[in-house]
Formats: C-alpha cells, sequence, structure tokens
C-alpha cells in the first residue's frame, strides 16, 4: 500500500492508495508537521487495524512536506512537489486528461492538467484562511462549521453592493443581482448571519472568477474543483451562480476535500 500525506497549513490529510482504490481517508490536525505525519499516520493505521509493514512507501507533499525526512517509522517517504499532486488528483478524480484544477485550501492554488504536461498557472491567497480570519475578527467566530451555519441564514442585501443598486437594472448580460462592490454596502442592520454569508461569497467569487479566467487563459472548458472548501453548502451554492453567469461548469469530483494527498499517491504510483 502508497501512503499520501498532504501536510497543509493547519490540517493534515492522509490516504491509502492500493490496487488504484483510495482507502480510508482521514484529516488531523496538529501544528508541527512531523507531529501531524506522525498522528496522521497512527490514526490511519489504527482505524484500518494494519501494520507498519503493509506500508511500501509514504508519499508527502504540502507546504510541511519539506519538514519530515528521508523516511517516518521507518517507511520510506518521498516528496512530491504539491502542484504536481494538484494536477495528478484532478485528472485522476474526474478522469479528464485537460483541465484547470482549483485547489480551495488556506489559500487557492491554480494548476492546468494537458495530459503529462502540469503546471501551476497562478493562485491567491484568498482561501480557507480568509474566512476564518474574518470570521474571528468580524463575527468572533472560530469554527467554520459555526460560520456556515450563521450563514445559511444570512442575506447578502444588507452587505454587498449589486449591480441593480448602482444602475437600477441589468446591465447588458449582468443581472441586477449581481455583485458589484463586496461588503460595499454594509448596513447598520446587518446582522452576524448576513455577514457570514458575505465572507463566503467573497471567498467563492473571488475563486470562482479565478478559475474561470485561467481556463479561459488556458482555453480550457473543465473547471475541477478541490480541497475541504468543495464541501461547503453555501460556498458551492455561490459557485453554481458564478459558473452560471459565465456559462461554464464546476466539476467537484469525490474526495476533492482530500485530493492533494490522493494526487501525491497517485503520481509516487505512476513514477
Amino acid at each position: 500500500m502508497i501512503i499520501g500525506i498532504d501536510i497543509g497549513g493547519t490540517t493534515t490529510d492522509i490516504v491509502g492508495l492500493k490496487d488504484g482504490e483510495i482507502i480510508n481517508p482521514l484529516t488531523v490536525k496538529a501544528d508541527d508537521p512531523i507531529t501531524s505525519a506522525a498522528g496522521a499516520l497512527g490514526k490511519f493505521l489504527e482505524t484500518l487495524n494494519i501494520s507498519l509493514q503493509e506500508i511500501k512507501i509514504i508519499s508527502a507533499t504540502g507546504v510541511g512536506a519539506s519538514k519530515v525526512k528521508d523516511n517516518l517509522f521507518g517507511i520510506p517517504v518521498k516528496v512530491v512537489d504539491e502542484f504536481h499532486a494538484i494536477g495528478t488528483a484532478g485528472s485522476f478524480l474526474s478522469g479528464l486528461n485537460k483541465a484547470v484544477v482549483v485547489s480551495m485550501g488556506t489559500g487557492t492554488a491554480v494548476v492546468t492538467v494537458n495530459n503529462s504536461e502540469i503546471e501551476h498557472w497562478g493562485g491567491s491567497g484568498v482561501g480557507g484562511g480568509t474566512l476564518i480570519g474574518l470570521a474571528g475578527k468580524m463575527l468572533n467566530i472560530k469554527s467554520l462549521d459555526t460560520l456556515v451555519d450563521k450563514a445559511q441564514r444570512g442575506n447578502l442585501e444588507n452587505v454587498d453592493l449589486t449591480v441593480g443598486d448602482i444602475a437600477g437594472r441589468a446591465l447588458d448580460n449582468l443581472p441586477a443581482s449581481i455583485t458589484a462592490s463586496n461588503f460595499g454596502k454594509m448596513s447598520d442592520q446587518a446582522k452576524d448571519e448576513d455577514i457570514a454569508l458575505a465572507i463566503i461569497n467573497l471567498v467563492a467569487q473571488t475563486i470562482g472568477v479565478m478559475g474561470i479566467a485561467a481556463a479561459r487563459a488556458s482555453n480550457i472548458k473543465d473547471i475541477i474543483l478541490t480541497g475541504k472548501l468543495a464541501g461547503i453548502g453555501p460556498l458551492k451554492a455561490i459557485l453554481e451562480r458564478v459558473a452560471e453567469l459565465y456559462n461554464t461548469k464546476f466539476i467537484i469530483p469525490e474526495n476533492a476535500g482530500f485530493a492533494t494527498a490522493i494526487g501525491a499517491a497517485i503520481f509516487i504510483d505512476r513514477a
């Protein structure tokens, strides 16, 4: 069995890969990369009730991968470039050989895939870290689950300025409801629920438009979304509206939240 580990800024994801099958995806939290990787591996083994001897190699990626030495508990460790892991995962999970892959983590990375060619197109500091940072400062909320729960009862009309607010009508192909300025109409009547939704709206729209820009610039039709944010209901709904505006679609494959760890394992398996 090959183990894929994505050691991120706040969490570490781990998956197993055996005969092309994804096994037991898990997430653990730890501040130190070594502790996080060791803890993830221990939890993985315990959950499956298997021994270290059944692990052939560990494929590590993410910002903390360079901190892991050439072995972990005696198992060889190979470090995979994160962008190659993202691109490999997007292609593997979607079954597409040509696509833009948007990895929504603490920040956001955009990678293009064209058969065996994987390139880093760009990225943004806007991502999950932005959600938590703004929620903490503006709402004193530290939990993503709490932010999402509040956002489901929010109303953007009390926070965001729309095209209709400025022009009084739709403009050409822009509906009146489209955002003209995030937080541009912050009302004294805005509730915490409204602000929570506006924070998610800002992040989702930024990521969505960037992914579409990358696809158009690269002359690629398909856009694949990966990362933990892909599973957030309000964020997905906003991305669907962004896609509709630009006459495109976003693909969110199964196991999108563990994509980078999966990509690391697949990359080594194919090497």
